[in-house]
């Protein structure tokens, strides 16, 4: 018996220890995975705009030419540009590695047409995703044929990710009815983290980026943390559809001013500096390109010619050129116009309050404007004025018929009669002198 019970603890004893050595090599394998291997980050923050576009363009090559196994998108935005968004996800959808959308706080509109470009998609327990109708930059809502395109664009994207794109139109479709997840009809659906993985939204509901890791199964690899740099960053504030507007209307005041301004000082200063800062802002982001700029200042070139070329002619082609570049130079012909007119209202007002405070008599005006008069008191006169000859006698030397010519002094003048005929040789004396009018009177 004791034997026998030996025998059962041993046995015991050996079951227990393979357990654990197999529960060890898990543990041991848990935590080597991932090991050699490249992932990416990628922040996807604040509004969707086309210096994002070129800012993702970026890191997404670098990514791929660093041989990276696996990209993660980090998404916190509010959504933005629907054209921007497009491209966004078409660069995405073409990656050929693994990606993944971890969803820090918001993807909302145009972040869940991105998010839904990912292979995977990962939320934080305070993370929300959808809410996608699309509007206009004025707040209203856009036309039926741009929401339209819109929810069909939706829906492919889900579509494609093996998604059930019932969701994605209802987050772009507010005629949709879906009330088991607070989205009744006229309402868009938000999905929060468990109603996204409840849905197929999402694989699962992280922390942090070190339990992203792990669920990934990329706990030991080797993370690289992609940063928006200044340049880019500037070019995205620059490009703000908000932005653009006040860096333009800057300019055109700056310039306005300057014209009424003896020299050259601040606000001409400040208006060069607001047209470089739209231009470089949108060269960065890859929106404009070498042929913008050569108009700009093919256009500056043409205005500066038009103070020593008369006609007007060079002065229109060139503020034609200027107008030309900043179009070529908009990510957005409809908020391009917006911003422009805003430009040219505020340079209209300025010009009009200028003009009426100030005239022509200042700044580069006083040097096209010819402020020399022909008055009397400089000694310009158009014609003699006779005054001395009133109170004067003479003698008529024609008929005056009333008109004629008079004897008066020495000097022959001619004459007027103050209404009466006078024959010749008669007395007269002056009356009255009105310019060049000289009215006598028979004695």
């Amino acid at each position: 018996m004791p034997r026998k019970r030996l025998t059962i603890y041993f046995l015991f004893f050996m079951v227990v220890l393979s357990l654990l050595l197999n529960q060890g090599n898990i543990f041991v394998h848990a935590d080597t995975e991932g090991g050699g291997k490249l992932v990416y980050v990628i922040p996807i923050e604040h509004n969707v705009e086309r210096g994002l576009e070129a800012f993702l363009a970026r890191t997404t090559k670098e990514a791929i030419e660093d041989g990276a196994d696996h990209i993660i998108f980090e998404i916190n935005t509010p959504g933005g540009s629907v054209e921007a968004a497009d491209n966004i996800g078409t660069l995405i959808a073409d990656l050929e590695v693994p990606t993944t959308s971890f969803v820090i706080s918001q993807a909302l509109s145009a972040g869940s047409y991105i998010a839904l470009h990912t292979d995977t998609i990962y939320m934080t327990p305070r993370a929300t995703m959808g809410a996608s109708g699309i509007i206009n930059s004025d707040g209203t809502a856009a036309d039926k044929k741009a929401q339209s395109a819109w929810l069909k664009a939706m829906t492919s994207a889900a579509e494609a990710g093996g998604r059930d794109p019932l969701y994605a139109r209802a987050m772009a479709d507010s005629s949709i009815d879906l009330p088991d997840l607070n989205a009744p009809k006229g309402e868009f659906l938000t999905l929060t983290p468990k109603e996204a993985v409840q849905v197929g939204y999402a694989e699962g509901i992280v922390d942090d980026r070190t339990e992203l890791l792990y669920e990934l199964g990329l706990s030991n690899a080797r993370v690289v943390e992609n940063k928006v740099s200044f340049a880019e960053g500037l070019a995205r504030f620059i490009t703000n559809p908000i932005v653009v507007p006040i860096l333009l209307s800057l300019a055109s005041l700056g310039l306005i001013v300057e014209l009424y301004s003896p020299g050259f000082g601040v606000p001409g200063t400040i208006g060069l500096i607001s047209l470089v800062l739209f231009f470089y802002g949108h060269v960065v982001a890859g929106l404009a390109g070498m042929e913008a700029i050569i108009l700009l200042l093919i256009g500056v070139a043409m205005i500066i010619a038009e103070f020593f070329v008369p006609g007007g002619i060079l002065g229109i082609l060139g503020v034609g050129a200027i107008i030309g570049s900043l179009f070529m130079s908009g990510a957005n012909i409809s908020e391009m116009v917006m911003s422009v007119a805003i430009a040219f209202l505020v340079a209209i007002i300025a010009t009009v309050i200028l003009f009426r405070r100030i005239g022509l008599d200042k700044g580069v005006f006083r040097h096209v404007i010819l402020r020399e008069r022909t008055t009397t008191e400089l000694g310009y006169v158009s014609n003699q004025n006779r005054l001395d000859l009133i109170g004067m006698e003479g003698i008529s030397a024609t008929a005056l018929r009333p008109s004629g010519v008079a004897v008066i002094g020495e000097e022959r003048v001619d004459v007027v009669s103050d209404g009466s005929f006078i024959p010749i040789n008669r007395p007269i004396k002056v009356v009255k002198v009105e310019g060049v009018r000289v009215v006598v009177r028979e004695l």
